[in-house]
């Protein structure tokens, strides 16, 4: 399956979320994790990934006869980076973008339905705004943001911290020639 298939897939999404911060996790853990998914479907996206690179096994153990395999984010297969993104088509970046927001609204119902789900404790966050930014001006704020994500990016688990969703959308609003 090419890389584009493996990664746009909401579920596979949501897998690959899971498993950030070089978590060792089983398909087990995982079905855990996400609760919302049909076991059978949370076993196979693993595979998939598993079989596409992006996961790697890190450990068999048997558990009740079968063998359970552990899994590991391969981060430099799970990423679809600008030479990749160059070979999208809108079609591609419709699906890309469903599948994002997909994810991102299940993680957030999984995390209000939780009992000790707080957003005001959790400085939960969602704004939406347009800014009036130059091209040169937009390629500079999107740089200070990849710099500041890339710095707390490979942060490991650690007491105190948990995982956090992030998300950045930026595409233009309006066509230039439709403002004045």
């Amino acid at each position: 399956m090419k890389t584009l298939d493996l990664l746009l897939h909401p579920v596979r999404s949501r897998i690959v979320n899971a498993m950030q911060g070089d978590r060792v996790r089983s398909a087990a853990q995982l079905c855990q994790r996400l609760p919302d998914v049909p076991k059978t479907s949370v076993y196979r996206h693993v595979g998939l990934l598993a079989e596409g690179g992006v996961l790697e096994v890190v450990d068999e153990k048997r558990v009740h006869g079968a063998v359970e395999r552990s899994y590991r984010l391969r981060r430099d297969n799970a990423t679809i980076d600008l030479d990749l993104a160059k070979t999208m088509s809108s079609e591609d970046h419709r699906r890309a973008f469903a599948g994002a927001m997909a994810a991102l609204l299940a993680e957030f119902n999984n995390y209000l339905d939780r009992e000790d789900a707080d957003p005001v404790a959790d400085l939960v966050g969602y704004r939406q705004g347009s800014m009036w930014l130059t091209d040169d001006e937009h390629a500079e704020m999107v740089e200070e943001l990849v710099a500041l994500f890339r710095s707390r990016w490979a942060n490991p688990p650690a007491p105190g911290r948990r995982p956090r969703m992030v998300s950045a959308i930026f595409f233009p609003a309006e066509n230039p020639d439709e403002e004045s």
